[in-house]
């Protein structure tokens, strides 16, 4: 048996969740980056996780590098953690309204990196990115924004524009409503310079009041 049958035999329950979830799931997953497309077969279902461990539909065990794309340092389902979720969820979940946690939170992250000195706390990577350019649009009063050729900033066109998953995707937008690479359209990102990762911008261009 060769290595991708033998891979597809330990998966068959993930690829029958993964057949399931296509037809209620656009593409059958929440987020572009977990549909395995760059690396071949088909996504993992995973069932349990703990400490740095994921166990899949299929009883497969992996050692997990992700740590869910950065917030799980603590690995999974930390005894801490699991409590201190559980103490909170009692409560109540959401209530659209400031809660004394968030004042709690936001203090702790100051004390522990020192530069910030105050926080807003959002949902998701995306809306921290958009948060970020719309301030520094507001402060600067410039409208131009340079993001690294080939790597996600968040699910947003303007940053969307030569966009990738480093390596796993060459730098390449995975869908057909994401800008070109290196050609953003003035539809949506006539803004947007894209540049190699690491590269000292030069010239005049760079240095614009844009």
């Amino acid at each position: 048996m060769g290595s991708t049958d033998q891979a597809t035999a330990q998966t068959h329950v993930s690829a029958q969740l993964f057949a399931d979830a296509c037809t209620v799931i656009p593409g059958g997953v929440n987020s572009p980056v977990r549909a395995f497309t760059a690396v071949g077969g088909t996504p993992r279902f995973i069932t349990e996780a703990h400490g740095c461990r994921l166990t899949d539909a299929d009883g497969n065990h992996y050692v997990d590098l992700v740590c869910s794309w950065g917030p799980m340092i603590l690995g999974h389902a930390h005894p801490a953690v699991v409590d201190a979720v559980a103490a909170a969820a009692a409560n109540g979940l959401s209530f659209g309204a400031p809660t004394p946690a968030e004042t709690d939170l936001a203090a702790e992250i100051i004390t522990r990196v020192a530069p910030v000195e105050r926080i807003r706390l959002v949902n998701s990577g995306t809306e921290a990115t958009m948060s970020a350019v719309r301030l520094a649009r507001g402060y600067t009063g410039r409208a131009k924004i340079i993001k690294f050729s080939g790597c996600y900033h968040g699910h947003v066109d303007a940053l969307l524009a030569d966009a990738g998953s480093g390596v796993a995707t060459l730098g390449l937008p995975s869908s057909p409503g994401s800008p070109a690479p290196r050609r953003p359209t003035p539809s949506c990102c006539p803004t947007t310079t894209s540049t190699p990762s690491g590269r000292v911008l030069r010239g005049t261009a760079s240095r614009s009041p844009r």
